[in-house]
């Protein structure tokens, strides 16, 4: 129910990491080894991305502008992902991916084109108070509408998350609530 995602940040956040098999690690000393900490937390690492780990090790090739050339997160995928199929080669895996680039048709971003994936879903604040949050699926479907109480990601990381998706599929879920 909605109601899972109306309580304090801190638990909502937690809930959206484990909807989307992820560990919360918050420990600042696993950045490149699993850190989740800045997932949902900041304006880009928003898109909630499941992949076959074979696709893990795959590197931004330059394809998607804005990221860094490399993007090796293959490892954190790895140590982040609760375990989904114990067969290894079928193994998969999850991660928040980079949301810029996916307010372009098709979307340009980590997980349509490091990952070669769909997203699974994608937090978007809803505008002009931001303090509401809507989760839409690839196709820019509602799923959920959450309205945290607590200490919420920075106003300003709230904003600019809605502005990467505004003029998309995206962000029409959330245009509609404000």
């Amino acid at each position: 129910p909605d109601s899972d995602f109306s309580q304090d940040w801190k638990e909502v956040r937690r809930k959206l990491l484990y909807a989307g098999g992820l560990k919360d690690i918050d420990d600042e000393t696993r950045i490149g080894d699993g850190y989740t900490g800045h997932s949902f937390n900041d304006y880009n690492h928003c898109d909630l991305t499941t992949m076959k780990v074979i696709v893990a090790d795959n590197e931004n090739d330059g394809r998607v502008k804005g990221i860094a050339i490399g993007n090796s997160l293959g490892r954190g995928i790895r140590s982040a992902s609760l375990l989904m199929n114990s067969s290894d080669d079928n193994f998969s895996g999850s991660w928040t991916t980079c949301m810029i680039g996916c307010n372009k048709t098709p979307p340009q971003d980590v997980a349509h084109l490091q990952f070669e994936s769909k997203i699974a879903f994608k937090l978007v604040w809803v505008p002009s108070e931001f303090t509401s949050f809507v989760l839409v699926d690839d196709d820019g479907k509602l799923l959920k509408v959450g309205h945290p109480t607590g200490l919420l990601p920075d106003l300003m990381h709230r904003q600019y998350n809605y502005r990467l998706v505004e003029g998309s599929k995206y962000a029409v879920e959330a245009s509609n609530l404000s």
